[in-house]
């Protein structure tokens, strides 16, 4: 064993970890009773140290049986290493998530130490929530698109002959816009869960970040938003950039359609080249700011969560959060804040030029 690496571990002190830590020893006295453990339960260390295991550590299952002599560690089956974690309660009902392990001798000698773990249920209660509110949100967001494409479908079969060529034409076209409002939640959906398990994948190649900002203001432009409205500022010349073409309109897309819908005023997007230093290669930023009421100071440091929304307008609240996703899994960042006309301003850096080992 590495000699440094051995002393580090001879340094960790059971206050030091995250979890908290109750030792009995074979006798079923209590002999560590961390910090943690403490907070979780209440109880100090010192009340808790030297005493039987039973009354340190007052544990029932969720039918009020206590948990120890239901389990009985050290008279029980001699083959049993251990306990798998368990939603148990404390006196007063407090939940809290245990795991135990049986330290023996040899397999199937008696029971040597007890070493139990514990953990606060506030975790996987956010994640429940946030878990329940992501079935809502997508509940809600296919609901009004779904209905419409029944609607006009079921409609169309049981009155095709009654409708022009032209009217016809119109459902469909709403029809296929609906779907496409279905496609891109199941896009942020899946997005979203690649993020989270960390398999956002990259297929880089070379990309014209001048070239994709025109082409999504056409688009704007083409779908009825006044051309006035966009303001568009190159710095040159501008360094090659080493993307994902798709990951980065995804990002674009957003903040644009960000900006158009929940900002104001003339929507102003820079490109400018960021010099490389010793700690940062270059880069290259696009920022997109507009002239709408901005996003209040409290609120900034939320913007990038999952469900922010900055108005009542819709959406899922997952745009922003994926591209936050996006930008670093380019290695690069992003940022919020207000602009010169009072809106928001969001900017983002990927690293420019070509990876090394392509080169």
């Amino acid at each position: 064993m590495d000699t440094a690496f051995g002393a580090g571990l001879l340094d960790l002190r059971p206050d030091d970890l995250p979890d908290g830590l109750v030792v009995a020893d074979r006798l079923g006295l209590v002999s560590c009773f961390n910090t943690e453990a403490a907070r979780l339960t209440g109880r100090t260390s010192e009340e808790s140290l030297r005493r039987p295991l039973e009354s340190a550590l007052p544990l029932e299952d969720p039918d009020g049986r206590p948990w120890w002599r239901l389990t009985n560690p050290y008279g029980g089956l001699a083959t049993r290493s251990g306990q798998p974690e368990r939603n148990l309660l404390l006196p007063g009902g407090r939940e809290v998530l245990v795991t135990a392990r049986y330290v023996r001798p040899h397999p199937g000698g008696p029971v040597r130490r007890l070493v139990v773990t514990l953990r606060g249920t506030d975790a996987r209660k956010r994640t429940e929530r946030s878990n329940a509110e992501l079935i809502a949100t997508v509940a809600h967001e296919l609901r009004s698109p779904l209905t419409s494409v029944k609607g006009f479908t079921a409609t169309m079969l049981d009155k095709w002959d009654r409708f022009t060529d032209e009217q016809k034409r119109l459902m469909l076209q709403t029809v296929d816009c609906d779907a496409d409002r279905v496609t891109r939640l199941i896009t942020e959906l899946l997005d979203v869960s690649r993020i989270d398990s960390g398999r956002l994948e990259i297929r880089r190649q070379p990309v014209r970040l001048d070239e994709a900002v025109r082409r999504h203001v056409k688009n704007m432009v083409n779908g009825g938003c006044p051309a006035e409205r966009f303001a568009l500022r190159l710095s040159e010349p501008l360094p090659g950039l080493w993307a994902d073409p798709d990951k980065v309109d995804q990002v674009l897309g957003n903040l644009l359609e960000n900006a158009v819908r929940h900002g104001g005023g003339t929507v102003t997007i820079e490109m400018d080249r960021v010099p490389s230093t010793r700690t940062r290669q270059e880069g290259l930023a696009v920022t997109v700011s507009d002239e709408g009421p901005g996003i209040p100071e409290e609120a900034m440091h939320r913007v990038f969560t999952r469900f922010w929304r900055g108005s009542e307008r819709g959406g899922t609240g997952l745009g922003l959060y994926i591209v936050k996703g996006i930008v670093e899994a380019h290695g690069g960042t992003v940022t919020v804040g207000r602009s010169a006309g009072g809106g928001a301003r969001f900017r983002f850096i990927l690293p420019a030029g070509t990876p090394a080992f392509l080169l």
